[in-house]
């Protein structure tokens, strides 16, 4: 008996997925819960576990094809499934062919494949020799990609499933593998030329040089040492000068090739023991100049996660002062400038900046929005803060910031003023006033700006608010939040005074009407007007709040009073109660 493995549902507006790593191969085991695949969407990237315990029997889905939610993935039985796939190899399909590549457990294996696997890869090319790479489906709506990178070039020699080059669309950064093994003989579509899904990317000659040296003695064992084990490869290496006639056989030099490509790639793993880190994590390391072969990988199977290389860059931050401080005595002297190594450097947007990119210009395009600030006296929060904090983090678990105070507060506000808390359709000519508060907080990650969602916050206490807002953006910087959490919110803030910024002017994320900015919180002298009408200059704490708003429904007044009942709010305080004082 075996089961299928299917896409899961990964979020309300999430329709697909695309298979960007498969962390089991045919033939192997797997316990429930454990890890199968990693799956990435236009909102995250995810693993997907396995519901059962078994063995993989077939892959349905390969790395960088994408499938619908609900689609089978895997097929995972007792393991019978695949043993047949070992024992015939030639009659079997593609993904059942993998495992007996992998293991080879019978010596007559490679000369059986010598003379078969040429028919089963070659696809249309009736000779078995060639096969070419096309650029795969990446999404519904995607037709086209365009190269960024080649990882091999002609002559180089590549296994099943090797990652041959990079492909950018306005979806994702993806890589694309060779379908086949064998050496790369021809490059289609250069890099920075943009293809059709469909068109031929490269060929790849799929075994041709093994069949043709079937003959002699010595050809099955270049074909078995690169497949077995590494200790095999050298074996021929020793014999490569007896190549009789290098200029009369082309196939001879092409077996060469592939005998000294995998000696010479054989550091190239040190990045990971499976030598293999996802654009996302490579791009991440190359932004803080971080050497992969340094990096310890606590991934599935030693791979390299992102993680792995943050933990290695605030190492590296760790480090870094004391060779600054033995430069010199002095100690007035400015800490060295050390420039970014993204200066001078001219890179494909990532996936993620390509969608935050098009989402604010429709959001431009498609609202008329403008931007109102009022200034807010922050001090009676301020002290409250002060007085609470210890007792609030001991008690709560989560530390008590400036955030959670407004948040609260935008969540009254909004029971009042329902036109901020609303959405417009033009098309229909139709208003919603939604009846509950889904707060939805920017939050700055190391792959851009994201805003989870925190969904009923006017039914929170400040304890409440303050968890819920730590816990989204912790599992947001960790790349945990599930999807269906980062969509839905009602009105959102940001945050622009963690940088410093004393006001901005937001852009809505629609199809919401508003977005409030914070300010940082500066002290100031003010003009304070005492109980008895008595002017007087005070330091005060000081923050302005930044409202943009859709003016297709929301007036300045309506946009006036919601921010004066905000500020109202928060310049009384009055918040002893959550805080127990």
């Amino acid at each position: 008996m075996s089961e299928t493995v299917n896409l899961p549902a990964l979020g309300e507006s999430v329709t697909e997925g695309t298979v960007t790593r498969w962390l089991k191969q045919v033939g192997d085991s797997v316990e429930v819960d454990e890890p199968l695949l990693e799956v990435s969407t236009d909102k995250v990237d995810t693993e997907i576990p396995s519901p059962i315990a078994g063995v993989i029997e077939e892959i349905l889905v390969p790395e960088d094809e994408t499938a619908d939610v609900g689609a089978p993935l895997v097929r995972i039985g007792d393991g019978s499934g695949s043993g047949s796939s070992d024992e015939a190899p030639a009659e079997d399909s593609e993904p059942a062919e993998a495992p007996a590549e992998d293991s080879a457990p019978a010596s007559e294996a490679p000369a059986q494949e010598q003379e078969e696997a040429p028919a089963q890869s070659g696809g249309s090319d009736d000779s078995g020799e060639r096969a070419d790479v096309t650029l795969p489906a990446l999404g519904e709506s995607v037709t086209e990609g365009t190269v960024t990178r080649w990882l091999k070039q002609v002559g180089d020699s590549v296994e099943v499933d090797e990652p041959l080059l990079e492909v950018s669309t306005d979806k994702v950064d993806t890589e694309i593998p060779s379908p086949v093994a064998g050496t790369l003989l021809e490059i289609k579509v250069n890099e920075d030329e943009t293809a059709e899904v469909g068109s031929v990317l490269a060929v790849v000659g799929s075994g041709s040089a093994p069949t043709q040296e079937a003959p002699k003695e010595e050809a099955p064992k270049q074909e078995e040492a690169p497949k077995e084990e590494a200790p095999k490869q050298e074996a021929p290496k020793e014999e490569a000068p007896k190549q009789e006639a290098p200029k009369e056989e082309a196939p001879k030099q092409e077996a060469a090739k592939q005998e000294a490509a995998p000696a010479a790639s054989t550091p190239a793993p040190a990045a990971g023991n499976d030598g293999y880190v996802t654009p996302l994590v490579r791009r991440l390391a190359s932004q803080n100049d971080i050497d992969l072969s340094t990096v310890s990988g606590t991934g599935v199977g030693g791979r390299i996660r992102k993680q792995d290389v943050l933990d290695a860059v605030e190492a590296k931050k760790a480090s870094a002062p004391a060779p600054a401080a033995a430069q010199g005595s002095a100690p007035q002297a400015p800490a060295a400038v050390v420039p970014s190594s993204l200066r001078g450097k001219t890179e494909k947007a990532p996936r993620i900046r390509q969608v935050i990119a098009r989402r604010m210009r429709e959001s431009l395009d498609v609202s008329t929005q403008l931007t109102q600030v009022h200034e807010v006296d922050m001090t009676r929060v301020a002290k409250l803060r002060t007085a609470a904090k210890d007792q609030f983090q001991a008690v709560n678990g989560t530390k008590l910031t400036f955030l959670p105070f407004i948040a609260k507060a935008v969540a009254e506000a909004l029971k009042q003023h329902p036109k901020l808390n609303a959405e417009y359709d033009e098309d229909k000519q139709e208003i919603t006033y939604h009846d509950a508060e889904h707060l939805a907080i920017a939050v700055d990650t190391e792959k851009g700006l994201l805003v989870p969602v925190i969904a009923n916050a006017g039914d929170l206490n400040l304890a409440g608010v303050a968890g819920k807002i730590a816990d989204v953006a912790k599992r947001t910087r960790d790349n945990k939040i599930g999807p269906d959490e980062l969509s839905g919110g009602t009105f959102s803030i940001t945050n622009i005074g963690s940088v410093g910024a004393l006001f901005d002017t937001p852009i809505i994320n629609q199809p919401q009407v508003a977005i409030l900015g914070t300010g940082a919180i500066v002290k100031r002298p003010m003009v304070v007007t005492g109980p008895d009408g008595d002017d007087t200059i005070a330091i005060r704490h000081m923050m302005y709040l930044s409202l943009t708003y859709d003016h297709r429904l929301v007036d300045g007044a309506d946009a006036g009073r919601f921010l004066q009942t905000l500020r109202k709010r928060l310049e009384e305080g009055a918040f002893e109660a959550d805080l127990g004082l």
